[in-house]
């Protein structure tokens, strides 16, 4: 039986991906389960991904599930190297959905696309009767062309190497936590959606072949994020509590609730290893970027050990950090 559990984006998701998924369609491009696979086209490689957004609510502080369809496969795109070229966008709309709301999202649909220089190239529209849907689903695809003569994969990462966050995390997770439960928290919620094509470019042409990769935390969160990569690189990350940005609000509400922001979903933050001797600069020129709120230099890596992520913690503590397991905020995409 499926269950939420099975959308979260943890350890969950990871065994349907390879029991069910992988089991069935494995081939040498999807087994790399990357955010975007990579094709050779002739002479040119391309990116090309897909997503579907479900997230309830549709609108929330910060942006809607039209903006955050738009980013969210701008930034898949991105995380390979593919600087995007265009989208496909297909609506599933459930019967009696408000003809003002669908205009907003569209309007939102149009703006992100604008903002980003990535046009919608094609698209689809189907309704299903009342009750077979929850207002509206979107799907879509992205293709960028991939202008670096090396791969940003897992497989790169060295003892030695550096990780970076281009700001605080979880933001989009207690945005719609909180709009959702409507929660009376103090604090300015808002997610992070956006488009991070521009600051990856600005990125490759700082530092080249000494980036390793870079990763969007989304569902699952930075930890589950980082314990993907250390397992496929066969190495150990040692990260710092006090190293990473968390918004003081977000902090506090998640105290309340017995969750942790290192969990929850971000929409338009980074992750990137990269060589030790660049990471200062690379962390220079994300401080001088809008894309990039509050970046920080979060830890390293070292060989492997006995767990794929470990974390220091503020009283000098140390503990293992695991994948998520359960699902703490269903439908945040």
């Amino acid at each position: 039986m499926v269950l939420l559990d099975h959308g979260s984006g943890g350890l969950a998701s990871s065994r349907l991906v390879q029991e069910i998924f992988l089991s069935r369609l494995s081939n040498p491009i999807l087994n790399e389960l990357e955010d975007s696979a990579i094709l050779d086209i002739g002479q040119q490689q391309i990116a090309f991904t897909t997503d579907s957004y479900v997230v309830d609510p549709i609108f929330f502080p910060g942006g809607d599930i039209g903006e955050l369809a738009v980013n969210g496969t701008i930034n898949d795109l991105a995380m390979k190297g593919g600087m995007p070229v265009a989208l496909s966008l297909a609506l599933i709309l459930e019967e009696g959905f408000s003809l003002d709301d669908l205009e907003r999202i569209m309007d939102s649909i149009a703006r992100a696309s604008i903002q980003a220089g990535v046009p919608v190239a094609t698209g689809d529209t189907k309704v299903v009767p009342k009750g077979k849907a929850d207002k509206i689903f979107i799907n879509t695809a992205g293709v960028g062309i991939i202008e670096i003569r090396f791969p940003l994969t897992a497989s790169r990462i060295r003892p030695g190497d550096k990780i970076l966050v281009s700001g605080t995390v979880g933001d989009h997770g207690a945005t719609i936590m909180t709009r959702r439960q409507g929660l009376e928290v103090p604090g300015q919620f808002q997610s992070d959606t956006m488009a991070l094509h521009r600051l990856v470019r600005d990125m490759l042409e700082l530092s080249g072949e000494n980036i390793r990769c870079f990763r969007d935390p989304t569902r699952g969160g930075l930890a589950t994020t980082l314990v993907e990569l250390a397992k496929k690189a066969g190495v150990t990350m040692e990260i710092a509590e006090t190293e990473i940005p968390v918004r003081k609000d977000v902090a506090q509400t998640c105290e309340i609730l017995g969750l942790d922001p290192l969990y929850l979903a971000n929409e338009g933050k980074l992750v990137a290893v990269v060589a030790p001797d660049v990471a200062d600069e690379l962390l220079a020129l994300m401080q001088e970027s809008h894309l990039a709120p509050e970046p920080a230099i979060i830890g390293r890596v070292v060989e492997q050990g006995i767990m794929p992520v470990v974390m220091e913690t503020a009283i000098g503590g140390k503990r293992a950090v695991e994948m998520l397991t359960g699902e703490p905020l269903p439908r945040i995409c």
